[in-house]
């Protein structure tokens, strides 16, 4: 992206956070579905990857105001990206906490296949290969969805766990690539 005062690793971090918590839930079945677990994975659903990727998609709006960033730029498709995940994990953990319909997912989980679509296309036209592979890692999470939301399957639950924790890997690198870029004078492919 080219952008070294964005706040990315917060957003990678975030999104990276919730998916392993999510992720190793689905995969592994452990604990068991309860009440209590509900509220916990609603909570870390509106606070990692809801708040620290809206804060950064936030932040990524401003610098493009503030700095009159213009077309073409891929950080549009950033802010659009982390602003709109980010309010759609608020709606996730709230739907989770209070132990809402998760059929309803599978519906959203269209439109974010969508922008994850989008946002592929973009990140690999501009041959940012490691922006692209998370984006193509987004459409598999939200593809899985589908069945696992709609059809409240377990085997696709487990499938879409997978995505997650294998996608949530590639938060981390992207995590440690932002920071060491940034803090080390590293210049690792992000």
């Amino acid at each position: 992206m080219g952008l070294p005062l964005l706040p990315l690793a917060l957003g990678f971090f975030g999104l990276g956070t919730g998916y392993f918590v999510y992720g190793g839930w689905e995969v592994s079945g452990y604990p068991s579905s309860s009440e209590s677990l509900n509220k916990s994975l609603g909570e870390w659903g509106i606070w990692m990857p809801g708040f620290m990727q809206f804060i950064t998609g936030v932040i990524l709006w401003t610098y493009i105001a503030l700095f009159h960033i213009s077309p073409p730029n891929s950080i549009y498709m950033a802010a659009v990206a982390f602003t709109a995940y980010g309010v759609h994990w608020f709606a996730l953990g709230l739907n989770k906490h209070y132990g809402g319909d998760i059929r309803v997912d599978g519906y959203m989980a269209v439109a974010f296949l969508w922008i994850s679509i989008i946002g592929a296309l973009v990140f690999y036209s501009v041959k940012d290969y490691p922006v692209g592979i998370l984006f193509t890692l987004l459409a598999l999470v939200y593809i899985s969805d589908i069945p696992a939301s709609l059809l409240v399957s377990k085997t696709w639950t487990r499938i879409k766990g997978v995505f997650h924790l294998i996608t949530g890997v590639w938060l981390m690198y992207l995590t440690f690539a932002a920071i060491a870029n940034f803090a080390l004078g590293f210049t690792l492919p992000l």
